[in-house]
């Protein structure tokens, strides 16, 4: 068994214990993943075993772990990446429930550092975004402009870049393909870049020489749509409202029917997680929850788009980290 980190801080081992408290948890097992991540302070290989009056300890594995917990627990949080063979190895007769339920609050609430980070990556972000506006794109391929694209980031932050051109800008999860960019084209650009093991997306449009036709009112809206929902994140406003925020724009528009699934959603340790920017979503915004705010409109087999930024309810209102240009910009062939 290895000891438990020196990095866990006091100050989240104190909240995550409050939080086992107030869910009636005897214990808390947590495998490799965002979630020990962050109690852990660093990434591990080993479990995380947490029981209320004992020491934190890791061990090496889930056989080790179901040594560490006490058998008079009653109900264990399990981390929610936990494997079907882990969980039988656990050999534990208790309720089980998912660790999330105590963490995923905790976690959607930044602590300056993380916040910190966050923003290195959205940096990291900016400068890909803002090369992009400059190299030649005709005859150039989606595969060849995201390799290239990606080396621009620079420092330390690790970065993926999905390009899509004309018709692929409008089919969701695209991956970068052959197809040769050409004038006439829209091309849309969306990055993830992780610094510290904090992420963040941007995302971004542009065409080649000409838009097509009636591209430039797609993103006026996309635009108008971003800058409203940006502006409805606050303390105290739901994840819902911010995404109604959104909506109003987009339907008032017609586009409506042809509008991406959620407004956005958290980030963080991973890339998409809690709050989501949907009308489900009756999560209650608070300082220092960080969000991917990126509206999108996809016309099938015609094009569609995105315009993305980082932002953090502050207790103030919001404040946005990406600063790359959102103006439509026409890329030179």
């Amino acid at each position: 068994m290895l000891a438990a980190s020196a990095r866990m801080t006091g100050e989240v081992m104190e909240a995550v214990l409050a939080r086992m408290a107030e869910a009636g948890l005897d214990a808390l097992v947590l495998r490799p993943s965002p979630d020990l991540r962050y109690v852990a302070g660093h990434d591990a290989s080993g479990f995380l075993v947490l029981v209320p009056g004992l020491p934190p300890g890791f061990a090496s594995d889930a056989a080790e772990a179901a040594g560490l917990i006490p058998a008079s627990v009653s109900r264990v949080g399990v981390d929610a990446q936990m494997r079907a063979h882990e969980l039988f190895v656990l050999r534990v007769d208790a309720d089980l429930v998912l660790a999330s339920a105590v963490l995923d609050p905790l976690r959607m609430r930044k602590r300056p550092e993380e916040v910190a980070a966050i923003e290195r990556a959205a940096a990291a972000a900016d400068r890909v975004l803002s090369a992009a506006r400059e190299p030649s794109w005709f005859g150039a391929t989606e595969e060849g402009m995201a390799r290239r694209l990606a080396a621009e980031a620079g420092g330390e932050a690790r970065v993926s870049v999905v390009v899509a051109a004309g018709e692929n800008t409008a089919r969701p999860r695209h991956v970068p393909s052959g197809r040769v960019i050409n004038p006439g084209d829209a091309v849309a650009v969306r990055v993830t870049a992780r610094s510290g093991g904090y992420h963040a997306h941007a995302s971004r449009a542009f065409v080649v020489a000409e838009p097509p036709e009636d591209f430039e009112a797609l993103h006026a809206v996309l635009l108008s749509a971003r800058d409203a929902a940006t502006e409805a994140v606050r303390p105290g406003a739901t994840a819902a409202e911010v995404d109604a925020a959104a909506w109003r724009v987009l339907d008032e528009s017609g586009y409506g029917p042809y509008v991406t699934r959620a407004t956005g959603q958290g980030v963080g340790l991973e890339p998409q997680e809690g709050p989501w920017l949907t009308a489900a979503d009756r999560t209650v915004l608070a300082p220092g929850m960080t969000l991917t705010v990126e509206p999108g409109i996809q016309v099938p087999d015609l094009y569609g788009a995105r315009v993305g930024d980082v932002v953090e309810c502050t207790e103030s209102g919001v404040r946005t980290m990406n600063h790359a240009p959102r103006t439509l910009h026409v890329l030179d062939p």
